[in-house]
């Protein structure tokens, strides 16, 4: 029989590897879903406020937001349809208000 040497077998690298520094991570957070949510909430807050002032201008942009907020796919579904109801409800009366007096400003003193 012959001799037996032990040799010694290289170790793996225990140490676990380093986690990655906050901005790397931040960097690489996805951030398509975040937009989108942001999107529908805003396009409900101007679709809410147009119906008061500057529905002409406020009007088109919920509408705007509101569908590429669902296009995208928004977690937020329904605040993004309120959006687009309230949106088109701003044109809407727009329309009426000024069927009445036949102008496209308008005001509350009549």
């Amino acid at each position: 029989m012959g001799s037996t040497a032990t040799h010694p077998r290289p170790q793996a690298d225990s140490t676990p590897d380093p986690a990655p520094a906050p901005a790397e991570a931040e960097e690489t957070r996805p951030t398509g879903r975040r937009d989108t949510d942001g999107m529908a909430v805003a396009s409900f807050i101007l679709g809410l406020v147009g119906l008061l002032v500057l529905n002409l201008v406020l009007g088109p942009v919920a509408i705007v937001l509101a569908s590429v907020a669902l296009w995208r796919g928004t977690a937020r579904r329904g605040r993004a349809l309120l959006g687009l109801g309230l949106g088109v409800a701003d044109l809407v009366v727009l329309a009426a208000l000024v069927s009445v007096d036949n102008t496209v400003s308008w005001g509350l003193a009549g």
